[in-house]
This record gives C-alpha cells, structure tokens and sequence, in this order.
C-alpha cells in the first residue's frame, strides 16, 4: 500500500519530469524520494505550477459576485468556488459545503501553507468561509462583499476569524 508520503514524493517527481519537458536536464546521482534537496525543488516546482493554475482561475473569475447557493459566473459562494477550483484546474473533486471540505485532508500550521492548502474561517458563531491559499499571504476565495477576489490573511478581519489550514 502507498503511504500519503510516497504518493506526494512520486507527484512532485513527474510534475519537475512534466514540467521539464524537452529541456535537458543536468544527469545527477539524485535520489528524489530521499534528497532533501531534490524534494525540495520539486516541491517548489510544484507550487508554481499550482500558483499559476490558481491565478488563472483568478483571471476568469475575478469580481463574480457572492451568492449563497451559487455555483455559477451569475454568483458563487466559498465552497462553491473552491471546490469548482480544485475540480477545474486541479483534479481533484471536493464536496460542495465548507463543513465537509474543513473535515478532508491533514491539518497544518498556518507558517506552513503552501499554494493550494485550504483556509478556514469562523466569521459567526454559526458560518464558516473557506479559501485556496496563494503565497506571501494571500489568499483567493469568494468573498460576501467583493466576490471572487483574493485577500490577505493579516487583514484586521480575517487575522481575528482564522480557524485553520488543510492541506489536500
């Protein structure tokens, strides 16, 4: 059986492989799965292509307004947003409420986010957000007074609502 650790090795080997693509690369006696410095790069080669694909889906959705219940460009709220994001430009299929996503994948320190983690929000005792972090402390989501937008997690307001961090 693969463990979580071997599947992320093996998909950041064929992203640097994909991303290579006909350029040459310099032969090495690397071994990706135990080099930190080779995991590394991969893992950063990785993000990038996850950052653009994320920034892309930014481009096409930027200023769609908010609308609970909404899964289309006539409005769209959070859960809607991130899980047609992660099916549309990254494969992976998510369920539809924050409630469910916030229960998938590891929890992690908000030090260690890396493009594509999910950032949870309580805005109320009883409502709950979701976004898709970017880098440098931004993230993109759907937001109830800017629509789809992308934010800073120091901001007043969502520094004081931040609840956690899910890595897929």
């Amino acid at each position: 059986m693969l463990t979580k650790r071997k599947i992320i090795h093996s998909a950041c080997y064929f992203a640097v492989i994909l991303l290579s693509g006909c350029g040459s690369l310099q032969e090495k006696d690397v071994d990706f799965f135990t080099s930190k410095s080779a995991y590394d790069k991969a893992a950063g080669t990785f993000s990038d292509n996850i950052k653009g694909r994320l920034y892309t889906q930014y481009d096409k959705w930027r200023g769609v307004r908010y609308r609970v219940g909404g899964s289309s460009k006539r409005g769209i709220d959070c859960s809607a947003f991130v899980q047609v994001t992660f099916k549309t430009k990254l494969g992976v299929n998510l369920p539809r409420t924050t409630s469910l996503q916030s229960r998938l994948g590891n929890e992690i320190k908000k030090s260690e986010l890396q493009a594509g983690d999910l950032v949870f929000f309580r805005t109320s005792s009883t409502s709950r957000h979701v976004g898709i972090y970017l880098e440098e402390n931004k993230f993109l989501h759907a937001s109830q007074s800017r629509g789809v937008t992308i934010s800073k997690l120091d901001n007043t307001y969502w520094r004081a609502n931040y609840w956690k961090s899910i890595r897929i």
